[in-house]
């Protein structure tokens, strides 16, 4: 049975408990993470956006700089670019973060699942 997904709004739903892997960790754990909760939403390879754009290259970039991709006026105006930091900044409260922003979470990932998340992505270039 699939869950739904917002955004990456099911991290801890779909992965209530399961242990997760030490924070930071770029193996397996990070991209159950991202198939669980993100993938609904986003996909990691180039140039494929859904509803969400493409995380492919993302940390390192700027925001909203993704090719055919509507983004948000608040992601366009934001300046942010996406270090592990400021990645993980966003998605411990995106609306809060970037007011206005498309992005929607139901509920809040832990840190050390952010982290494991961010590292997963670091590696999807």
């Amino acid at each position: 049975m699939r869950l739904p997904a917002i955004g990456c709004a099911t991290l801890l739903l779909a992965l209530a408990g399961t242990p997760l892997a030490q924070a930071g960790d770029t193996g397996a754990p990070g991209e159950k993470l991202f198939t669980n909760a993100c993938s609904d939403c986003h996909s990691v390879e180039a140039g494929k956006n859904k509803r969400g754009p493409s995380l492919h290259g993302l940390v390192g970039r700027p925001a909203a700089s993704v090719p055919n991709y509507s983004y948000s006026d608040a992601m366009k105006a934001s300046h942010i670019v996406w270090t592990p930091d400021r990645l993980a900044r966003y998605l411990a409260a995106p609306k809060t973060d970037v007011p206005g922003t498309k992005m929607r979470m139901l509920l809040h990932p832990s840190p050390a699942e952010i982290n494991t998340l961010i590292a997963w992505l670091q590696q999807q270039k």
